[in-house]
């Protein structure tokens, strides 16, 4: 029984909880409210009320379970082993059937099913960026929205949109006598803004002599859909996928984002658990699926002799589907390390979310810049110049808590830096020659 699909599959999860309230002392929500709604206690007795019949599943209860970054750090704390992420999907998905999405969230999700029509509009957005959004002044760095729609709000910084996705006519990387295939899954971030980080671990892959395809048919890996409870728009693109990577016949499936590294490794297990077809699928790719970290650290023990010196201090924030959801945390420090020149200084908690949450931050603007004034605190307590992080979406928030906060460092991505490294190198090789 599918968490997905019967919210009783996790009636003996919500009754392992013992009310002992442990999870407010890491619940960055209830940090910044001090309101039990935003604590998973709180929420656990909403749905124990459900549970029991003594409540509804009213709209404003399912509008409560909004407030929850699905950071997960209630479940690393729980001392009953509650895993109130499950819970808390469950949830959300049985809103749904009983409500329906929010009009904006059913028109989001459905031009990400149509790939070819959600292209033609992330085009056109970048060709009208400009109308919508304005530069940030100072900063060659993205750009804050002209009007406030109720949003997001208009401090947030964004990225600018690529000219063209990054996935557009890209050609399969060859190597000579490859040591191993590799299938690279971009997620909508890299594809559509960071192309950067996606240079970069193609880059990466190469230096360490991996053939690296770009599966054409891929979409978006499912999560936002999966979160906000529209189950059969995540199971749609989760097919997608593990049909698109299922044809590419790699040996491994690559990814750089934190979100789309969970969903490849555990949400689509979920999602197709009561799929003949597709579920083998999903567990094939779950256990070939790779955070790039992981991959060059664990698989293929990269490269370390042919790395350039970056004179740096540096500081890592851990993405919570990263940390918590993959239990990847040591991978990126050792990459970090390896890297002649850079120092690395570790923030107080560096495990704290950092409020982005995917659509959370765009429903929940004020409560997400709450949350990210905590980490932004944190950076300032460092001398790092650069932070740095494992996921494309933890970067936008933290280059946003950045800028707004008037703090000189820049934010990049953990490939970003090899990347730089091995260039350098290269370079220092070509001067000498």
């Amino acid at each position: 029984m599918s968490i997905y699909s019967d919210f009783r599959s996790v009636q003996d999860e919500i009754y392992k909880c013992m009310k002992c309230g442990n999870c407010q002392e890491v619940c960055p929500l209830y940090k910044a409210t001090r309101k039990e709604v935003t604590v998973a206690r709180g929420k656990i007795g909403l749905l124990e009320m459900f549970v029991t019949g003594e409540a509804e599943m009213t709209a404003g209860m399912a509008e409560r379970m909004s407030y929850c970054t699905t950071c997960m750090a209630c479940n690393e704390k729980c001392p009953c082993g509650v895993q109130f992420d499950r819970i808390l999907l469950a949830a959300r998905a049985e809103g749904v059937r009983r409500h329906g999405l929010h009009p904006v969230k059913k028109t989001a999700f459905t031009a990400l099913r149509l790939q070819r029509f959600f292209d033609f509009g992330m085009r056109t957005g970048s060709r009208l960026q400009g109308a919508i959004f304005s530069r940030v002044a100072g900063r060659d760095y993205g750009a804050r929205m002209r009007v406030d729609m109720g949003l997001l709000g208009r401090k947030k910084v964004f990225p600018r949109l690529a000219a063209k996705p990054f996935r557009a006519d890209r050609p399969t990387v060859y190597v000579p006598r490859p040591r191993m295939k590799a299938a690279f899954f971009t997620g909508c971030m890299i594809n559509y803004f960071y192309s950067d980080i996606g240079e970069a671990v193609l880059g990466v892959l190469k230096r360490n002599n991996v053939e690296v395809s770009i599966p054409e048919e891929q979409g978006c890996c499912g999560v936002p859909a999966s979160v906000n409870g529209d189950v059969e728009s995540a199971r749609a693109l989760a097919r997608r996928n593990l049909k698109a990577f299922e044809a590419s016949g790699a040996d491994a499936l690559i990814v750089s984002c934190s979100s789309c590294g969970s969903a490849w490794k555990h949400s689509y297990e979920r999602l197709l658990e009561e799929d003949a077809v597709y579920r083998p699928l999903a567990a094939k790719w779950a256990a070939r699926a790779y955070d790039i970290s992981e991959f060059l650290v664990r698989v293929i023990d990269y490269d370390r002799e042919s790395l350039g010196r970056i004179e740096r201090k540096v500081t890592y924030h851990d993405p919570c589907h990263l940390r918590r959801g993959q239990n990847i945390f040591l991978e990126p420090r050792a990459i970090l390390r390896s890297i002649p020149g850079v120092e690395l200084i570790e923030l107080q908690k560096p495990d704290r979310c950092c409020g982005m949450a995917g659509s959370f931050c765009i429903v929940h603007p004020d409560l997400a810049d709450k949350v990210l004034a905590e980490k932004m605190a944190d950076v300032a307590r460092t001398p790092a110049q650069t932070v740095a992080t494992g996921c494309p979406a933890c970067r936008l928030q933290l280059w946003s808590g950045l800028i707004n906060t008037g703090l000189p460092q820049d934010a990049v991505h953990v490939v970003q830096l090899l990347n730089e490294s091995y260039e350098r190198a290269a370079e220092s090789g070509a001067t000498r020659a």
